[in-house]
């Protein structure tokens, strides 16, 4: 049995998983991001302690997914976001290593995130695809050839924080990037800007769906934004797989249509069909995609394995 855990900007989802990386149980807690990096990790562990008691199976090891830019090789925190206090710099791996007695391995959230969808999500078996979140941010990853693409610095994929989306700061302090226009908390930024109310990213979506039509303006422009790193990621590396998921990502429905039209107006350069699909494995992405991460470093031929298992009756078909 291995734990995999997902520390987001607001939960974090621990799961226990199987050796055919089925999620055997699952708990969710919030994220003390204000309170620093301790507090944060120690909310994980013991979530993890709690599972760990409710079944006789022994702990192998543990992933963790999170947010921010990681040294994945000495599983600590590099750059974070200012969601996250004491977080830059914290010695992730070492802290869970010490607490539990068992290997521990980091990656970024999205990096996790896109291991569990190509070994047991919408994109399983894919040898390159592209993966990108929107949640209290937006993050983005990269699948080379069946393996994860890190980049030199850590940072490839990051297409949350490309300029080109227009002017507005971002929360890493730079303008103009995609999580200005896409990530929940810039939707519900941008909805109050135009109306003067304060809403939620989920409030905007109930609102859009009775056709409100600020909401549904601000819906608009994220889809618009989502489909330019789409093409962007596209026309860069000839990749035409993209999986999305998130917290937004749930809202698909109302961002469809800016997509579609997007993507229709300028095609990649390489003439060939771009697919998005939506993420399979939902709010357990990031988690089993940590939990795949110690599969494969404990079993190498794990991977390889977990790859190639592909639910075929239950295939996601695209949205575009």
């Amino acid at each position: 049995m291995v734990a995999g855990v997902d520390i987001g900007g607001t939960s974090t989802q621990v799961v226990l998983c199987g050796t055919d990386l089925g999620v055997i149980d699952r708990l969710q807690v919030p994220t003390p991001a204000a309170r620093g990096g301790a507090a944060m990790v120690g909310a994980a562990l013991d979530a993890v302690r709690r599972l760990r008691g409710r079944t006789a199976a022994r702990l192998l090891g543990v992933g963790v997914g999170a947010a921010g830019v990681v040294d994945a090789r000495a599983g600590r925190i590099l750059v974070a976001s200012d969601s996250f206090r004491d977080w830059a710099g914290y010695e992730v791996t070492a802290e869970v290593e010490r607490a539990l007695g068992v290997p521990a391995f980091l990656d970024n959230d999205v990096n996790a995130f896109l291991r569990g969808e190509t070994a047991a999500g919408a994109v399983a078996g894919e040898p390159d695809v592209f993966g990108m979140t929107l949640g209290t941010g937006v993050g983005g990853a990269l699948w080379l050839d069946g393996a994860l693409y890190e980049g030199p610095h850590g940072a490839a994929g990051e297409i949350g924080h490309v300029p080109g989306f227009g002017d507005l700061p971002c929360t890493c302090g730079g303008r103009g990037h995609l999580e200005t226009l896409a990530s929940g908390r810039s939707i519900a930024a941008r909805y109050g800007e135009r109306t003067g109310r304060t809403a939620t990213a989920r409030d905007m979506a109930e609102s859009a769906g009775r056709g409100d039509p600020d909401a549904l303006a601000v819906y608009e422009a994220a889809g618009a934004g989502v489909a330019r790193a789409v093409l962007i990621a596209a026309g860069l590396l000839d990749v035409t797989t993209f999986v999305i998921g998130g917290g937004v990502s749930r809202s698909w429905a109302l961002l469809e249509s800016a997509v579609r039209r997007t993507l229709a107006a300028e095609p990649p350069v390489s003439g060939r069909p771009v697919r998005v699909l939506p993420a399979r494995l939902g709010g357990d992405a990031v988690a089993v995609g940590a939990a795949v991460r110690v599969r494969a470093e404990l079993d190498p031929h794990s991977r390889r394995t977990a790859e190639a298992k592909v639910n075929d009756e239950n295939q996601p078909s695209a949205i575009v």
